[in-house]
């Protein structure tokens, strides 16, 4: 990565304003915070920084308030979670900018770590507003971006004080690009990717870009139905991106040109109606009736993936293989997760609903790299420039 980290300034007694992605899952019912991975993610960068007496000042946002205030959206608990993991107090704002917070920001000594309010609480966070970016970057001598899962945004936390701050990369953004970047220059052949979820078109740039990096494409989840129609076969009620249907086409084409072979699910699971009281039906892809939708891929499925994988050297997975959230359609995902977990390839998990399904079955351990991003990687891996990364200082820059 050709981009200044936080190792390349001065932070010793400085005012070092983190932008970290803290958008943890909660438990409405109770507050409490049901997966802490990304605020562990974020701890090379916070540990360097009190290591070396930085005065660490944290921004983030949770959930989308929309510009409103949400008690059950405060960070509080965001903040005694990582006191519990340092070990340290750290401190809770009672907002993100003003007359307040710049007190509570002046307090700071060396080694102190203070977590802003959530910065969705106001609209100007989501619109860029300059004003707002400026009001944040009153509070810092300097900007460290660690928050890559949202570094595809254009918000005033992640473009805009780069602007008005000398801006870096933390520790885990560094770690991104550097390992998603990896897939794309050197990726250890051969070199297999499994894809899923409901859409083809939230991956096309990454699929159009990795295909002349690939080996084999294994698709299933949602978007294997989109494929399936583009070879006219039946999919009933399944979610279709007619859209799409051309495009997918158009990719099966390109893959052949390219040698890269692409391998579609064979049998599904269908049902009628989508919710936890509805039963499953395994049958050929070739025999979906018509008021019937696919939620799973089938057992002959999972066995041809399986094998699929079995000799490859990298791995690359982004997407379920159906709607996982219900559990009796969670089968395909989870043999998969097992499957890739004990490889011993180099497993790469494109983050989102994915990265959730690895830490949830406790696999985490057993994969190479974890990203915290599911649309930024897809971004990333697309060939597109993100704005929280972009506006970052390049290498041979002086930071005065």
């Amino acid at each position: 990565m050709n981009k200044m980290t936080v190792r390349d300034i001065e932070v010793a007694d400085k005012r070092v304003l983190v932008r970290v992605d803290f958008n943890v899952p909660v438990d409405v019912a109770t507050g409490a915070i049901t997966d802490d991975s990304r605020i562990r993610a974020a701890l090379p960068t916070i540990k360097y920084l009190i290591e070396r007496n930085a005065r660490v000042i944290l921004i983030s946002h949770l959930g989308r308030p929309k510009g409103k205030i949400v008690n059950e959206l405060r960070l509080a608990p965001v903040a005694q979670r990582l006191s519990q993991i340092l070990g340290q107090q750290v401190g809770v704002a009672v907002n993100c900018i003003g007359p307040e917070v710049e007190k509570s920001v002046a307090a700071l000594r060396g080694g102190d770590v203070l977590l802003l309010e959530n910065l969705r609480f106001h609209s100007d966070e989501e619109t860029g507003s300059a004003e707002f970016a400026r009001a944040l970057a009153r509070l810092g001598d300097v900007f460290v971006n660690d928050a890559f899962g949202t570094s595809h945004r254009a918000h005033a936390s992640i473009a805009g004080i780069a602007q008005y701050l000398p801006a870096v990369a933390g520790l885990l953004l560094e770690k991104e690009i550097n390992t998603l970047g990896g897939l794309l220059e050197r990726p250890t052949p051969p070199f297999i990717s499994v894809f899923g979820g409901a859409k083809v078109s939230d991956k096309v740039g990454m699929l159009n870009n990795i295909m002349s990096k690939v080996n084999c494409l294994l698709i299933g989840g949602g978007m294997a139905a989109t494929f399936l129609k583009a070879r006219s076969c039946e999919v009933g009620e399944s979610l279709v991106e007619e859209e799409s249907v051309g495009v997918a086409a158009k990719l099966m084409k390109e893959a052949e040109r390219s040698g890269v072979r692409i391998i579609l699910p064979v049998d599904v699971i269908v049902a009628d109606e989508i919710d936890n009281d509805a039963r499953g039906e395994v049958v050929s892809v070739e025999k979906i009736h018509k008021n019937k939708r696919i939620v799973d891929i089938g057992p002959e499925t999972v066995e041809k993936f399986r094998i699929g994988l079995m000799g490859a050297s990298t791995i690359f997975w982004n997407g379920p293989m159906g709607i996982e959230e219900i559990p009796q359609f969670a089968k395909g995902t989870k043999s998969i997760a097992s499957f890739i977990a004990e490889h011993g390839a180099t497993t790469i998990i494109g983050g989102g609903s994915t990265a959730e399904i690895i830490y949830s079955m406790g696999l985490a351990d057993k994969i190479t790299f974890i990203s915290t991003g599911g649309g930024a990687s897809l971004k990333f891996l697309g060939g597109e420039e993100l704005p929280g990364v972009v506006l970052l200082k390049d290498k041979q820059s002086v930071i005065r």
